[in-house]
């Protein structure tokens, strides 16, 4: 199979190499870091004459004697002579101890342009910002979104290939299996998340209680969208058996968010203008995975996955994304983009006007002009009278469309 391009993320990098600062690409295990800072060395090699690239895949055997802070930077330092247009490319960089020190000697030498892969949020949150603060520059890599999908498995785009889309999610590994086999399937994504469960969260976190972790996964998996109380899951799986106290549970679920498994949606108080720190929500960072934890039956979960679908699409396009909380209801997503804002209500199916009202109605309610959104399967969509100024949309329009 031929490489096929995520151009987007590409150009993104390019037009920031050369204004110092290290950039850091981060994203959960298996969503195409490495092939993007592949294509980057490609780029690099056909495209500044010259170039010294040095490309260490922490991956690979070869690079297996680089371990800490001083092995990185005993071995990149010949390699990165002064005067040169040097390139320093690091994929998996936090399986390297210590590794942001070295990065901060090499920026100050000013010896190289780095870019650099990270498959935790811990570190590029906690570690970077304290040790190279001020010098870096996160980039979200994030699975493939609908239209890459169609693109990598040479699909048209129809109401099959959303489907497909919806049931085995996005991650471009897929792409070397047949998708109408679910044994292939489930075998793939059940590698991926036991790599990230073992490399990100068992390993790194040093997690002891791995049955209730992965109880804890499935959990979330069954209730994606909803607000999540962490003494309601205490409850929910002491009456499984599992003695978990709260602080536990709370500890568990940022261990899975620093994997970058899931994140967390806040809820934001649309008339208050505040953030709740509690009752938040979760979604996977790749909706195939929560498909194969919750056994691929979609029925009856169908709502569930097209929320996860449009908050990932909603990351993609740059969007800040919170749930909208009010008196007399709740708003699926509220998403913020610089000085944009958009609201958008998800459902699968307006199938009774007590579902139009408590979609519609709920949008009705927020008095500001900014776009208001109804997001549906229906066959035939557009706007109710009753509701003017909301716009109503199939899933599949909303996907195949900048926003």
């Amino acid at each position: 199979m031929g490489a096929i391009n995520r151009p987007h993320y590409l150009d993104y990098i390019i037009s920031r190499l050369g204004r110092d600062m290290i950039l850091i690409l981060v994203g959960q295990r298996r969503v195409g870091k490495s092939y993007i800072l592949r294509l980057l060395k490609e780029w690099l090699l056909s495209n500044r004459p010259g170039a010294n690239v040095v490309y260490i895949n922490k991956e690979l055997k070869e690079f297996g004697t680089i371990k800490t802070e001083d092995d990185l930077y005993n071995h990149v330092s010949p390699l990165l002579p002064e005067g040169a247009d040097n390139y320093l490319l690091i994929d998996e960089v936090q399986d390297i101890e210590d590794y942001e020190n070295a990065l901060r000697s090499l920026h100050a030498e000013g010896r190289c342009q780095i870019v650099a892969t990270g498959s935790n949020a811990y570190i590029f949150s906690s570690e970077l910002s304290t040790r190279l603060a001020g010098r870096y520059i996160e980039i979200p890599i994030y699975a493939l979104s609908y239209p890459e999908f169609l693109a990598f498995h040479n699909l048209e785009n129809s109401e099959a290939s959303l489907l497909q889309y919806l049931r085995v999610g996005g991650l471009p590994g897929l792409r070397h299996f047949d998708l109408n086999d679910d044994a292939q399937l489930r075998d793939y994504l059940q590698g991926v998340y036991n790599t990230v469960m073992v490399r990100d969260v068992l390993t790194r976190e040093k997690v002891r209680n791995v049955s209730f972790i992965e109880t804890l996964s499935v959990y979330i998996a069954d209730n994606i969208g909803k607000p999540i109380s962490v003494s309601n899951i205490a409850r929910y799986l002491r009456a499984q058996g599992e003695e978990i106290s709260e602080p536990v549970v709370s500890t568990y679920l940022r261990h899975l968010c620093n994997a970058l498994l899931l994140r967390k949606v806040s809820r934001f108080d649309i008339h208050g203008k505040k953030l709740f720190e509690q009752n938040n929500k979760f979604y996977f960072s790749d909706h195939g995975l929560r498909n194969m934890l919750s056994g691929f039956d979609m029925r009856g979960s169908i709502e569930k996955v097209m929320e996860n679908v449009i908050y990932l699409h909603l990351l993609m396009a740059g969007f800040t994304v919170t749930v909208g909380a009010m008196q007399a209801g709740e708003i699926d997503f509220v998403a913020t983009r610089g000085a944009e804002r958009i609201y958008i209500q998800s459902t699968y199916l307006l199938g009774s006007e007590a579902t139009v009202e408590r979609e519609f109605g709920n949008l009705m309610q927020i008095r500001d002009n900014y776009p208001k959104y109804v997001i549906s399967m229906d066959p035939v969509t557009g706007p109710l009278n009753q509701y003017p100024g909301i716009h109503h949309i199939h899933l599949r329009e909303f996907l195949s469309n900048p926003i």
